[in-house]
């Protein structure tokens, strides 16, 4: 592999990135169910109609994502517009990945199975990704193969956190909104350690990020459910209007580019490869 440096390809952790973070997730929820649905024929649709149209949705989805994929690795730099849209759209396929092992059954099936076997996934993508660059920091993803990583683990998040939420909603019964604030206030602890004690910043960053996937998931069913503690808003309502919050909080971050992530914190990095540039020396930003 080539390593091009390049620009950190991520946005800067803000307010701005957990708010769109968990926006995105609301989304790969919903309108993961609602393309589903459509596509079968609507809410009466029996569950081989769900189970077919579930399978085409995917891989047309993938296939998005493959493009969208495409353009990101091909800038030198962080892009909002890019970069979300892929976050978008990797939300839908991790839902829908998740799905086809659940079924589209009233009830999901191999819960427990499907979750243990994504939690170990996403413990070997880490390991091999710190095996490989000693780094899963988020302010490192500058060559081609950290951003490889970076994206493979995103996407095992999405699918670990849908397997995480449907197991706690479902598998135990709690309701919507009552696995909302499980999780709400999961993440409240994991914000709580990472400010108060020296735990890691990169390990509190991506125990968040996976915990924003259940709840973003829980969110978009209590909003769109019947039944079970959810509001029956419909998926198509919660879908979009998500969607059209993503827009614009996307759009300012386009304009005004607080989350670029600053240089040094780019060169802070605690990383020492012999096979790239010394972090210290300056780099033409196009280079």
């Amino acid at each position: 592999m080539t390593a091009r440096e390049m620009l950190n390809k991520v946005p800067e952790v803000t307010l701005y990135f957990w708010v769109i973070k968990c926006l995105c997730t609301t989304i790969g929820e919903t309108f993961s169910d609602n393309l589903t649905t459509t596509w079968a024929g609507g809410d009466n649709a029996s569950v081989h109609a769900l189970d077919v149209a579930s399978v085409k949705v995917m891989l047309i989805t993938i296939v998005v994502l493959v493009v969208l994929l495409g353009v990101q690795f091909a800038q030198k730099r962080y892009v909002a517009t890019v970069y979300w849209a892929n976050i978008v759209v990797i939300s839908l396929v991790g839902t829908q990945i998740t799905d086809q092992f659940e079924g589209n059954g009233d009830q999901p099936n191999n819960l427990w199975a499907i979750t243990i076997v994504s939690v170990t996934l996403l413990v070997a993508v880490f390991f091999v990704w710190w095996f490989v660059e000693r780094t899963l920091s988020m302010h490192s993803i500058r060559t081609y193969r950290r951003e490889a990583f970076y994206w493979l683990a995103i996407l095992v998040t999405f699918a670990t956190g849908t397997a995480v939420g449907d197991l706690i909603a479902e598998k135990f019964s709690l309701g919507y909104l009552t696995t909302l604030l499980l999780f709400v206030a999961v993440i409240a602890v994991i914000a709580a350690a990472w400010r108060f004690t020296t735990v890691n910043g990169v390990l509190a960053f991506w125990l968040a990020y996976v915990m924003t996937r259940p709840l973003g998931a829980s969110t978009g069913d209590f909003l769109s459910q019947q039944g079970n503690q959810g509001l029956n808003l419909g998926t198509t309502v919660t879908s979009y209007i998500f969607l059209a919050v993503i827009v614009a909080f996307v759009a300012i971050l386009q304009v005004r580019k607080p989350d670029i992530t600053p240089v040094e914190l780019v060169y802070a990095d605690p990383i020492n490869h012999p096979h790239l540039p010394h972090p210290h020396l300056h780099h033409d930003a196009d280079a």
